[in-house]
């Protein structure tokens, strides 16, 4: 859906009506494995980010109100966006190669191509062929476009989440230690991650997704944009704002069970441990 009408004005003909038509239409044509294209490299993607992002958030927020001379376990709003940027680029850093194999294969369509193509067997192939074609920095393609997804999306995920969590408690609307305080404070978190996120996602599809060519230099260069900031700009002039918002109802429906269950499951692992370790002491 982010390169359905990639750079034209309205009016193009539309493979895809909307998120919905993508999944009868992907079944029907290539069945359960169309689907699910992607899924290996999308997984691992998910432990260098989220285990970077959960095990990095708390430690780099603690640092960093010892930095600025606030207490340890101190919530500041200043501190709490830093450390989610921080620990969510790291992340981003680390799994960029991951995201950007899952994409360029989830991308390919046999019968319905919608952006430029390529035509991976498995994670594997891609791998092999993108280090064979374009050096071992092309894993590191569209890096600068994951960084800044990822430091959106951790300014405000985990904040918004530890927030909602403390006004609900706080107000008498649910207890601290609840299931129920958790799924609510995940939800609400998942629906500000998707806002603020939606640009920089399809800024990185199409950075990621963009045809390449070898330069005079012979390094290979992406045929659409110089930059994210480039691909913002030109997205806005060809597209208008909606077209920083395409595939958002899709990019919600994942991110938004994602965020409530990834959120919810931590705090519950980590309440586990926790009384786990009281009891040994």
């Amino acid at each position: 859906m982010q390169l359905q009408g990639e750079l034209m004005k309205s009016g193009e003909t539309k493979v895809y009506r909307n998120v919905f038509d993508v999944l009868v239409k992907t079944w029907r044509n290539e069945g359960i494995r169309g689907v699910q294209r992607g899924l290996g490299p999308a997984y691992f993607y998910q432990v260098l980010l989220n285990g970077s992002r959960l095990g990095l958030y708390e430690p780099s927020r603690r640092q960093f109100n010892r930095i600025l001379g606030h207490q340890p376990l101190q919530q500041t709003t200043a501190t709490s966006m830093t450390a989610g940027s921080f620990s969510a680029i790291v992340g981003s850093f680390l799994g960029n190669p991951l995201f950007l194999v899952k994409t360029r294969m989830q991308a390919y369509s046999p019968v319905l191509p919608v952006g430029a193509q390529r035509h991976y067997r498995h994670a594997w192939d891609a791998l092999s062929t993108i280090i064979r074609e374009e050096g071992v920095k092309g894993l590191l393609r569209g890096a600068d476009a994951a960084i800044l997804r990822g430091a959106i999306g951790g300014s405000v995920q985990i904040p918004s989440y530890i927030w909602t969590k403390n006004q609900l408690v706080s107000h008498g609307m649910a207890s601290l230690d609840s299931p129920w305080t958790y799924l609510m404070s995940s939800s609400v978190s998942g629906v500000v991650l998707c806002l603020a996120m939606q640009p920089a996602d399809t800024t990185l599809t199409r950075m990621y997704n963009q045809p390449t060519v070898s330069g005079p230099n012979g390094r290979i260069v992406g045929t659409l944009y110089r930059n994210p900031l480039d691909c913002l700009w030109k997205t806005l002039k060809a597209e208008g704002i909606f077209g920083w918002y395409k595939g958002s109802t899709a990019h919600f429906l994942r991110i938004a069970p994602h965020t409530i269950i990834t959120l919810t499951a931590n705090d519950l692992i980590v309440r586990l441990y926790l009384k786990a370790r009281h009891r040994e002491e």
